[in-house]
């Protein structure tokens, strides 16, 4: 993992890095331009105090979950989402890497306001982009092409719908490819996908919502053992975080029961694991809380934006 500075001026948040010594180090990089729930962090009308010192300072703000990658073989960057928050994390990509990278488009994981909303700023009241590469799963794509105003970007042509099949690799270059695994989760409009990102000498997997990992097919244990990081659904640490809602009706796997899971896995295995996906109440936003303290001393990590990962 590298680190790079991270500069905070008002709401513009600006990535700074040295693009020679990323470029030396690894072909393909992973870039998390957003940690928190669809939501971000403070949220809409949260003034409690875990809220009021985002309020209160810029600088502790966080974005919806976003990943950029960077392929440095092929000089394209991609976006991993298309949250409320694309304007900022589309510049901060840009930051990392210059102009000379050309986009390549965006994956999306499913219909939830978090993770594909951002489109509209590809339309003809904002960018009016062309034919802007849109990877999306079947029911996803139906989503978008039937639905106002997500259907005039395809319309337009702003957009090039790009489709994608679960446990089917999408190769972007032959050192890059990202694959789609279906995952339960509330599927209202779309079905919801994970993703394995495999570069040229590392592999990540992005699981940012699912109900619980018990539902999955596949086991989330054995998938971790597979892959050289896994950025997991950590949107609630406990089941006491929101007492105002039904947990029933926004089922996640709270911090604390994949720690309880994930326990016996061998010390290699768990600090491949770095959550993210932090809904607003999540203690885990907090900087040096106790929540963190844990998950340290277990041997877990936590995503942080402008943390930068080689593939």
């Amino acid at each position: 993992m590298l680190n790079f500075n991270t500069i905070k001026t008002g709401v513009i948040l600006l990535f700074v890095c040295f693009l020679s010594h990323a470029q030396e180090n690894a072909e393909t990089k992973l870039l998390v331009l957003g940690i928190a729930q669809d939501a971000g962090y403070p949220q809409l009308n949260c003034y409690k105090p875990h809220c009021m010192p985002a309020w209160e300072n810029v600088q502790l703000k966080k974005m919806a979950v976003s990943l950029g990658i960077v392929d440095n073989q092929t000089k394209k960057k991609y976006l991993i989402e298309a949250t409320p928050d694309i304007r900022q994390q589309m510049y901060n990509l840009h930051q990392f890497i210059n102009n000379d990278y050309k986009f390549g488009g965006i994956f999306l994981t499913h219909a939830h306001i978090g993770h594909y909303t951002g489109l509209m700023h590809f339309g003809r009241e904002a960018a009016g982009t062309k034919n802007i590469n849109v990877y999306a799963m079947p029911k996803m794509t139906e989503f978008l092409i039937n639905n106002g105003p997500w259907s005039q970007l395809v319309t337009l042509k702003n957009i090039i719908l790009q489709p994608l099949q679960s446990q089917q690799a999408v190769k972007l270059s032959d050192k890059l490819s990202i694959t789609p695994l279906i995952v339960p989760h509330r599927d209202e409009f779309s079905e919801t996908v994970g993703f394995k990102i495999k570069g040229p000498n590392k592999t990540a997997l992005f699981i940012p919502d699912i109900n619980k990992w018990g539902k999955w097919d596949l086991s989330i244990v054995e998938e971790i053992k597979k892959v050289d990081y896994a950025l997991l659904d950590a949107t609630f640490y406990n089941n006491a975080e929101i007492p105002n809602r039904d947990m029933s009706e926004i089922p996640h796997p709270f911090v604390e029961e994949s720690i309880k899971l994930f326990d016996k896995m061998p010390a290699n295995d768990k600090k491949k694991i770095i959550f993210i996906h932090f809904n607003h109440s999540n203690p885990l936003l907090q900087k040096d809380s106790d929540a963190q303290k844990e998950v340290k001393e277990k041997g877990y990590n936590f995503a942080y934006e402008g943390m930068l990962l080689n593939l």
